[in-house]
């Protein structure tokens, strides 16, 4: 972070925003910075990936399907929007000490022995250690105790859109971003690498509620893609996974996505104006659903 917060001080907060009395690396200065530019390049990270998933790859016939709510992208929105300030502050805790220098992230690639080797199996290291943490940590989030209180929120998008990616309560959210911060104060990583990994978290974050649900044949055991995640939203105790589907079949929690077999929530969308929908593999007029509910 301190590479963001170098180029901020160099070309707009030091010239236009702070007295020339206030050193660049005051602690006070630092964290009011962080809390600045977090908070900015939270909105613009979140604003420019979902709303370029959202006219591109976002099947907004999926708006169509009767679990999504009116006006849902809106409110998707307002509470990203309520939540990234909250969100910020324990975050920006983690970014103040690894500004002032205690983590073991580095400079030039030739800091270590490794070299390009090393940030190449830093990549690895890191979305294998962040897949691992993100899927106990989500896992934790459901136990009965805990859900209602801070991951139920998010639970209330059943069919998601990609601007439902950062609606979290804001515990929720900096629960599930810890691994990210934690991971450079156990292990070396470049600084730039860093940098590269938290946009591509980030957009990763967006792509599994995108409602794509298309993945490669021979990936779809491996991958952890929107259609597992969409049936995670659907059917709450599966699919807690962030990249892959390792330990979700680890923990017993792996679900085959709906989506795979043709009975996915577009197959709904299709099927409601046939005056029937497809729920749980089996295909039962609304007016049946409806009493059931009602019952």
């Amino acid at each position: 972070m301190d590479i963001v917060l170098n180029l901020s001080d160099y070309y707009v907060l030091t010239p236009y925003v702070y007295p020339s009395t206030w050193r660049e690396d005051g602690s006070l200065r630092q964290i009011l910075s962080l809390l600045l530019v977090t908070n900015i390049g939270g909105y613009l990270l979140y604003f420019i990936t979902t709303t370029l998933s959202y006219f591109f790859i976002f099947d907004r016939r999926l708006m169509q399907h009767p679990q999504f709510l009116k006006n849902q992208v809106w409110l998707e929105i307002a509470y990203t929007c309520k939540s990234v300030p909250l969100m910020s502050i324990p975050t920006v805790a983690l970014f103040f000490i690894e500004v002032r220098g205690h983590s073991k992230l580095y400079d030039n690639v030739t800091d270590t022995r490794l070299g390009w080797l090393g940030v190449l199996g830093s990549i690895v290291t890191f979305i294998l250690f962040t897949d691992m943490c993100i899927y106990w940590i989500h896992r934790f989030l459901h136990h009965k105790l805990i859900y209602k209180y801070i991951h139920k929120p998010h639970h209330k998008w059943k069919v998601p859109s990609p601007f439902a990616s950062h609606a979290f309560h804001p515990l929720d959210g900096f629960l599930q971003s810890c691994p990210y911060h934690i991971y450079p104060f156990l292990f070396p990583l470049h600084k730039y690498t860093y940098l590269m990994l938290f946009i591509f978290v980030n957009i990763w974050t967006v792509s599994i509620h995108d409602g794509d649900y298309r993945v490669p044949w021979l990936l779809r055991p491996l991958i952890n893609g929107s259609a597992h995640h969409t049936d995670h939203h659907l059917f709450y105790n599966y699919n807690y996974g962030q990249f892959f589907t390792l330990w979700d079949r680890i923990g017993g929690s792996f679900r085959y996505p709906s989506a795979f077999e043709g009975k996915g929530p577009m197959e709904e969308v299709l099927n409601k104006d046939k005056g029937s929908y497809i729920k749980n593999g089996y295909l039962r007029s609304s007016s049946h659903a409806q009493h059931a509910k009602e019952e």
